[in-house]
């Protein structure tokens, strides 16, 4: 995958969050703190469109730093006013057609505290690394110790030989939004 993008093609990560109404304060500062770094880093946001809980979070704290937000959205919760204003919006019919969308368009992968949805969908593009249809940088922010529980399942896996031990590298999990964009920058040679 190459680095290197012309101004009409922003470098874009794709962040998957909650969209929960009761998220603890502390996953809500780090979502606008991450939304805040990508705007001043000149990234574009891809992520749920979503209005609520971490998704909102992190979407208007990009915009309000300047930055560009791309939402794919299911059409259903378009329809039902749980989408974002202020930014370009896709939809899509349905969940998988919604992860595809989400995946193609961004250079590199966050996952920020999140549900069912946020575990799935970070699992698969873990999974459709290890398999070789990307290569793209995956990072799992880990506030407040919120991956822990998940990250000790992983090692679960590779000390029973349930993933070989050479797919250690198809993630990284730091603790800060500024830590994560590190390891995507070094990753992908994104210096300027």
């Amino acid at each position: 995958m190459s680095a290197s993008h012309s101004p009409a093609h922003p470098r874009a990560i794709t962040v998957y969050c909650a969209s929960s109404k009761r998220c603890p304060q502390v996953y809500l500062d780090g979502a606008a703190e991450l939304g805040q770094l990508l705007a001043q880093r000149n990234y574009t946001l891809i992520y749920g469109g979503g209005n609520t809980g971490l998704m909102a979070a992190v979407s208007q704290s990009t915009l309000a730093a300047g930055g560009r937000v791309v939402g794919v959205i299911l059409t259903r919760f378009l329809e039902d006013g749980y989408g974002q204003d202020g930014h370009e919006m896709h939809t899509a019919d349905d969940m998988r057609s919604r992860k595809q969308g989400l995946d193609e368009r961004g250079d590199a992968f966050i996952a920020l505290p999140g549900g069912f949805g946020t575990l799935e969908e970070v699992l698969e593009v873990i999974s459709l690394k290890q398999l070789g249809f990307h290569s793209k940088p995956i990072v799992l922010v880990n506030t407040n110790g919120y991956f822990d529980g998940l990250l000790q399942q992983f090692e679960c896996g590779f000390a029973e030989a349930l993933i070989n031990q050479k797919f250690r590298g198809l993630y990284t999990a730091v603790s800060t939004p500024q830590q994560a964009l590190d390891c995507i920058e070094q990753e992908l040679d994104w210096q300027e």
